[in-house]
């Protein structure tokens, strides 16, 4: 098996909507009531969820955003570059890894609201990484941009959007 293969099949990650695997690794057992939210979330939400999540560089995560902010934790392989378009349409690439004296962050956190995308540095290889979300993700809170949409609203990053888009 493949290193790649290796990871997949020791983790139990599954294959995720926006590109590349993942496996749910943390959900707490409390959760805060929908009335204590604000109102863009329509139900409960547990106070925190983690992820596991495997990217390849023969892929990538599509541009999609969430209702809250998602922490982005480096553990091995290539760095990763998170592709940023915040609320106000400032667009932004973080790498996340752990070569600290070139800039890269071992964490980063994406504010939510922000569309962001993913992809791996390095050709020929694989980031893993992990995510947490507070309040707790649901796929409920999960948008995943259209390419003609994105574009229209964001005309001048039609490249990164088009790149890091599948429709």
């Amino acid at each position: 098996m493949t290193p790649i293969q290796t990871i997949i099949k020791s983790l139990n990650l599954l294959p995720h909507p926006e590109g590349g695997y993942y496996k749910e690794t943390y959900r707490s057992q409390e959760s805060i009531a929908q009335s204590a939210l604000p109102d863009k979330f329509n139900s409960e939400r547990n106070y925190c969820t983690g992820i596991y999540f495997l990217l390849t560089s023969d892929n990538f995560s599509a541009f999609h955003r969430i209702k809250q902010d998602e922490m982005w934790h480096f553990y091995e392989g290539s760095a990763l570059y998170v592709h940023i378009i915040d609320e106000a349409g400032k667009y932004s690439r973080v790498e996340v890894g752990m070569d600290l004296d070139n800039g890269q962050q071992p964490q980063f956190v994406v504010p939510a609201g922000s569309w962001f995308a993913s992809s791996v540095k390095n050709k020929n290889s694989y980031s893993l990484v992990g995510c947490t979300v507070a309040p707790g993700f649901e796929f409920d809170d999960f948008e995943l941009a259209k390419r003609d949409q994105l574009i229209k609203e964001y005309p001048a990053h039609e490249k990164q959007i088009t790149l890091l888009t599948r429709k």
